[in-house]
């Protein structure tokens, strides 16, 4: 067979551009391999922290705390029935406006019929007894009155008195008629506790400082009497 010299014959492949372009095939697709499987990898990560952030979250709430794992002031002691908790109703109590002195049935008084000028309650810490028909307008505006008689530990008394101090809708005097060393009373609402320290203290704080029970919600803690009368 004879080739015309005029036309240029077909040239066999050369082996080694052949690998060459094999491995260049074969680098590509395990690159390719290697991309998926990190994207892959990175997926479930993320789906797994994310399943991660919702089940602390669902602990977190469930314990009455936030996600970091912050509680608030009260923790989980705000909840649930106050031990020992003596309630009135409050269609019974008087709201009143009277100028003279009210025979309340008990001590402190939770209610009921009052003078028309309210003591400060904006976190108010007398030393001196306060009169019943002001201290009870204070109730009627939201507040809980801490009281305390000669059986109260100076510490706790010191103690209540630096609560009472920063939390907004409160005030605190001594009372020298009541049962109980240490009383908190709101509208309608009393308890008797054993120390500054006893968990009834975060309880009734947390459920009646401007709680439901109060008979004139957004009235104010401030604007009235701010000292003792005479």
């Amino acid at each position: 067979m004879s080739f015309d010299p005029r036309y240029p014959q077909p040239q066999a492949p050369d082996p080694r551009a052949r690998a060459t372009r094999n491995r260049a095939i074969a680098i590509g697709l395990s690159a390719a391999v290697v991309a998926g499987l990190v994207a892959f990898g990175s997926y479930l990560l993320l789906e797994n922290s994310e399943a991660n952030e919702k089940s602390t979250d669902a602990s977190a709430a469930q314990d009455g705390k936030h996600p970091g794992g912050h509680g608030d002031s009260h923790g989980d002691a705000s909840g649930g029935a106050i031990e020992g908790l003596k309630s009135w109703d409050a269609a019974k109590l008087g709201r009143n406006h009277v100028a003279g002195s009210v025979d309340y049935p008990m001590k402190p008084p939770v209610g009921g019929d009052h003078n028309q000028s309210w003591m400060n309650c904006d976190g108010d810490v007398y030393e001196k007894a306060l009169p019943d028909v002001n201290a009870v307008h204070s109730l009627e505006h939201g507040a809980v009155w801490v009281t305390y008689n000669g059986k109260a530990a100076d510490a706790d008394v010191a103690e209540l008195a630096a609560r009472v101090e920063k939390t907004p809708f409160t005030l605190m005097s001594p009372y020298a008629g009541q049962e109980g060393a240490i009383m908190l009373s709101a509208w309608g609402k009393q308890v008797a506790v054993d120390s500054a320290d006893d968990k009834r203290v975060d309880q009734f704080f947390a459920q009646y400082v401007q709680g439901t029970q109060t008979p004139e919600p957004g009235a104010p803690c401030t604007g009235g009497l701010a000292t003792v009368p005479q």
